[in-house]
């Protein structure tokens, strides 16, 4: 989600997540805190964009679930 647009707002994003409110501010807040994500202010509003630590997780998220595939575990 973040990905493909490098900013999205978070409304748009709450609904891709399709969590409950409640649930993605959970969410939400780990991984600001976790530094994975960050908020941008722009005139527009609030955006979200994964930061370079979100990135990297991202690729090592995809290579234990390409192994995981690979081995049907």
């Amino acid at each position: 989600m973040i990905q493909e647009n490098r900013l999205i707002k978070v409304t748009p994003l709450i609904r891709k997540s399709n969590l409950s409110t409640s649930r993605f501010k959970e969410y939400y807040l780990d991984l600001l805190e976790k530094r994975l994500i960050r908020e941008v202010s722009e005139k527009t509003g609030k955006k979200v964009a994964l930061t370079e630590k979100g990135f990297r997780f991202l690729e090592k998220y995809k290579t234990i679930i390409d192994f995981i595939d690979e081995f049907e575990l």
